[in-house]
């Protein structure tokens, strides 16, 4: 089967390669499924360069989830070939047969198609998470959100917005961040940075809740424009500087720094993994997410999509297809 594997660690893409390799043998307990969609997050561009704190012994092949069609499964697993599937794994979702835990699968609702489905799990587990469990979000709280145009902030915004919450979207892209009010109407915007004031005017006082997948300045200007008692859940680096915080600021003001890392909150805590998950598919099956796929690409133009992530040209979700 073909699939992109990683064969070298390197900057700008040179050891990653669309290579022939043996089909995945399926271990009891998961599932063998016919990928039809699988959707690049940032992780997994980190991953090539081994800048993500999960370093896979080489070759290894990325992506974190697959949507298809299954394949072969245990006769106890509640799934059965031809199911339409959605799967999260760490690792192995860019390639055309993939095996993943059938723990960690979710039927696809009739309502979405397979690129849909895909755009879901990473980054809606991570805004869940950050919110959530995190964060208590309580309705009507005013909750920032930066880099509001890509994967995990696009989702955060529709997400919090389902919930009740009042949104305010950031991005340095205000030609990307005019998509965001088309799309989840109400959403206030505006530039990041430069935003603190903004903040406080529209909040009346500060934000309830800040998420955070830059860093770097948008976290200090954060730390300006948050609520006594507020959640600045820290998310990622996307900027490229780790902001650091200077611990007189949450003293005086009350709030908390939160790190956010979706899959090992699961891991630590399986029960509450499993109820995150199936809490996310319930709104999906209903209809109250609105996930945005980007852009599709064929699995041989994984180049262009890696491009696009590395660029933060898009806005929403990636997604990859045989």
């Amino acid at each position: 089967m073909r699939a992109v594997r990683v064969s070298a660690l390197s900057a700008d893409l040179s050891g990653v390669a669309l290579d022939d390799i043996a089909e995945p043998m399926r271990a009891p307990g998961q599932l063998l499924v016919r990928m039809r969609a699988t959707s690049l997050n940032y992780p997994d561009l980190l991953m090539t360069r081994g800048e993500y704190q999960l370093k896979p012994p080489l070759p290894f092949v990325p992506g974190m989830e697959v949507a298809g069609d299954v394949i072969e499964a245990d006769a106890a697993s509640g799934f059965a070939p031809g199911d339409r599937v959605v799967c999260g794994t760490r690792l192995a979702a860019f390639a055309e047969i993939v095996a993943c835990d059938a723990s960690a699968a979710r039927l696809i609702p009739p309502r979405l198609d397979y690129a849909t489905a895909a755009s879901i799990g990473v980054v809606y587990l991570t805004a869940y998470v950050a919110l959530v469990r995190l964060g208590a979000l309580a309705t009507d709280d005013w909750v920032l959100v930066h880099g509001a145009t890509g994967g995990v902030g696009l989702a955060a915004v529709d997400l919090a917005q389902a919930l009740g919450a009042r949104v305010i979207a950031t991005s340095r892209s205000l030609e990307k961040l005019r998509v965001v009010p088309d799309t989840y109407t109400a959403v206030a915007t505006l530039p990041a940075p430069g935003f603190r004031d903004a903040v406080r005017d529209l909040t009346g006082g500060g934000a309830d809740i800040v998420v955070d997948p830059v860093g770097g300045d948008v976290f200090d200007e954060s730390t300006r424009c948050i609520a006594f008692g507020g959640r600045l859940m820290v998310v990622g680096f996307v900027s490229g500087r780790i902001a650091t915080l200077p611990t007189n600021i949450a003293l005086i003001k009350g709030f908390s720094v939160i790190g956010v890392r979706a899959g090992e909150y699961a891991r630590r805590y399986p029960r509450l993994g499993t109820e995150n998950l199936d809490a996310i598919w319930a709104m999906a099956g209903e209809g109250r997410l609105r996930p945005r796929v980007h852009a599709i690409h064929a699995l041989a133009e994984w180049r262009d999509a890696f491009a696009a992530m590395a660029a933060a040209t898009h806005v929403g979700k990636i997604v990859l297809v045989p």
